[in-house]
């Protein structure tokens, strides 16, 4: 049993000629029956399943985790004043709480690091009176420097939507956020609410990725049933808001990126069948007629250019990071080249998908639909905002 990223060549490593195979991997292979493959969404899950299976299989060639060692542990100080989250290897402390065992060190960082990216804790005991890298990096709140009760109160919170967080009560978590949200919006505290939307964003994304070793185990096609489930709830929710489309087997997603309107880029990401298919991404240079930060001329010359290569399928949803304006452009495009494409956009701040027609659907944060316009819109705008750091360091440094 094992993991890999790429498939076929973890597979075909094992078929070699025998002079290159050690002993032990020659007995392995003479061994084989079949080989039956299961996809999962990331690394977490992988590492998950993979020590799940060989607990309970207890295969004669893995020997890593069935060896009794001791598995790793995060360890919450609960009872400090401002409670530390540290790794463990040993339940040895009653004043503190534990939460595992994982699997792996490597898996238990993954979670560490995912809660820290959206509650910023203390790591280290007895935290030096004084400001740490951390603080600078936006992980850790560094409690005793700015003491006080205030401080105190909202550490205490933070640590417990942690311990909610690792006992799985996501959704408890995300109602009281959103009542939080709601108050500091009535009191027009908008910089502080956007601050608590982020985590309630941050917290339905991982959340939303995860599904349990088991049901991977009794689904191997669990992915695929995911993906197809994704697309059918977009697609049904588009088909009622009165958008005319086949179902969306290929989407392409465009964005742009610039400094006002310096070193300008456009950026389009190809999803088949829910999946991202990066070997028909493609960017696009801004022409320099376009001047000053002007996205609507900048999403259109960029659809145009696209729509010209006939040789690139057409698909069957076009989404835009933006709002009715950037729509309006990208459909004129349509417009004039005859073509015929559905078209949807999402604004970034309210998450609201619009669509040609400039109807608003608005969701909730935790639909299906929802959640995979905010991905691919995501990725696209990820791969813009890469060529276009690759220009400006370019054009910096020439």
């Amino acid at each position: 049993m094992g993991k890999a990223i790429r498939l076929k060549e973890r597979v075909s490593s094992y078929f070699r000629k025998n002079s290159s195979l050690l002993e032990k991997t020659k007995i392995l292979v003479s061994l084989i029956k079949k080989i039956s493959i299961t996809i999962v969404e990331s690394e977490i899950e992988s590492l998950l399943l993979e020590a799940t299976l060989i607990k309970k299989h207890k295969p004669k060639f893995n020997s890593r985790l069935i060896d009794g060692k001791a598995y790793p542990l995060i360890r919450i100080t609960k009872k400090d004043k401002y409670p530390a989250l540290l790794s463990a290897r040993r339940q040895d402390d009653n004043n503190s709480i534990y939460f595992g065992p994982y699997p792996s060190s490597k898996s238990m960082w993954i979670v560490i690091k995912s809660i820290r990216k959206i509650f910023p804790f203390v790591s280290i005991l007895k935290h030096p009176k004084r400001i740490c890298l951390y603080y600078h990096l936006g992980l850790c709140p560094c409690p005793p420097i700015y003491d006080s009760i205030e401080m105190e109160n909202e550490y205490k919170k933070t640590i417990r939507y942690i311990i909610q967080f690792l006992n799985g009560q996501t959704k408890k978590i995300i109602r009281e956020l959103e009542k939080e949200r709601n108050i500091l919006s009535k009191k027009e505290l908008y910089h502080k609410a956007i601050r608590i939307q982020e985590k309630i964003n941050a917290i339905l994304y991982i959340t939303t990725r995860h599904h349990s070793s088991i049901e991977y185990e009794l689904n191997p096609n669990l992915l695929i049933d995911i993906r197809k489930n994704e697309l059918d709830e977009l697609y049904n929710i588009l088909k009622s808001n009165h958008l005319n489309l086949s179902f969306p087997q290929k989407i392409e997603c465009f964005d742009i990126s610039n400094i006002s309107g310096t070193n300008s880029v456009g950026s389009m990401v190809v999803f088949i069948n829910g999946e991202k298919d990066s070997s028909q991404y493609r960017k696009f240079k801004i022409s320099k007629f376009i001047v000053g930060p002007n996205d609507f001329a900048m999403m259109a010359e960029v659809v145009k250019r696209r729509i010209k290569h006939h040789e690139w399928k057409y698909p069957n949803l076009i989404i835009i990071d933006g709002g009715k304006g950037q729509i309006s452009s990208v459909k004129q495009v349509l417009m004039d080249a005859g073509i015929s494409i559905p078209i949807i956009g999402i604004a970034k701040k309210e998450e609201i998908i619009i669509t040609e027609n400039f109807k608003e659907i608005l969701l909730p944060k935790s639909n299906k639909a929802l959640l995979l316009v905010m991905k691919i819109r995501d990725e696209a705008h990820r791969f813009a905002i890469t060529y276009h750091k690759k220009l400006r360091s370019k054009f910096i440094f020439s």
